[in-house]
């Protein structure tokens, strides 16, 4: 009897195992097909997700083109961060001018200078060079006052030389006519309160 029972016992389990056997064999592997539907799903997003950055970069690049087509370079230099350039301008002219002018003086009052300070120069010469200093500094005062005035009556710009009763006069403008130029030397005779020989030139604007 006992016999019996196991030898059933035995039947009913290699039957189990016979059914789960078919059942693995002829079931679809569902696990795996979901698995490379993700990851299909994934690709598929990480490319559109990529086409579109690019396309945005690229939309983002042509609007910066358009935006800068016209501007001067110097503006686009500066939106970019790198230094700002400018083109010179003929203001730029008179003030090297001016410079040069004021530099050239400078020295000149240094060589004056020894000379009021050698002890074995007289006295009439220290005296001298003293008045020279003086002069060359108020002739300086003068010609930055009277180019301040002159750009005053609406010139963009004016470069004043003193050298003795010489006044040479340039000044920026579009046209030279006779009675702006009588104005200007009524003005310089006004300044330096005595009559001095002014010529004034006219220079066209660039």
């Amino acid at each position: 009897m006992l016999l019996k029972k196991q030898t059933v016992w035995l039947l009913t389990m290699l039957s189990l195992v016979v059914v789960l056997s078919v059942y693995y064999l002829t079931a679809p592997p569902k696990d795996s097909s979901n698995m490379v539907a993700t990851e299909q799903k994934e690709d598929k997003q990480q490319t559109e997700t990529k086409q579109q950055t690019e396309t945005k970069q690229q939309t983002e690049t042509k609007q910066a083109e358009k935006e800068n087509e016209g501007e001067p370079a110097a503006e686009k230099e500066s939106k970019s961060g790198a230094n700002v350039v400018t083109e010179q301008t003929g203001d730029d002219a008179y003030e090297t001018l001016r410079l040069e002018i004021q530099d050239s003086r400078a020295k000149q009052k240094e060589e004056l200078t020894l000379v009021m300070a050698d002890t074995e120069v007289s006295a009439e010469e220290r005296s001298k060079a003293a008045a020279s200093i003086k002069e060359l500094s108020e002739i300086d005062e003068k010609e930055q006052i009277i180019e301040s005035l002159i750009k005053a009556m609406n010139y963009d710009a004016a470069l004043v030389r003193v050298k003795g009763k010489d006044v040479n006069i340039t000044v920026k403008a579009d046209k030279a006519n006779a009675s702006a130029a009588n104005n200007i030397i009524r003005l310089v005779n006004d300044e330096l309160e005595s009559m001095h020989n002014v010529a004034v030139d006219f220079q066209p604007k660039k």
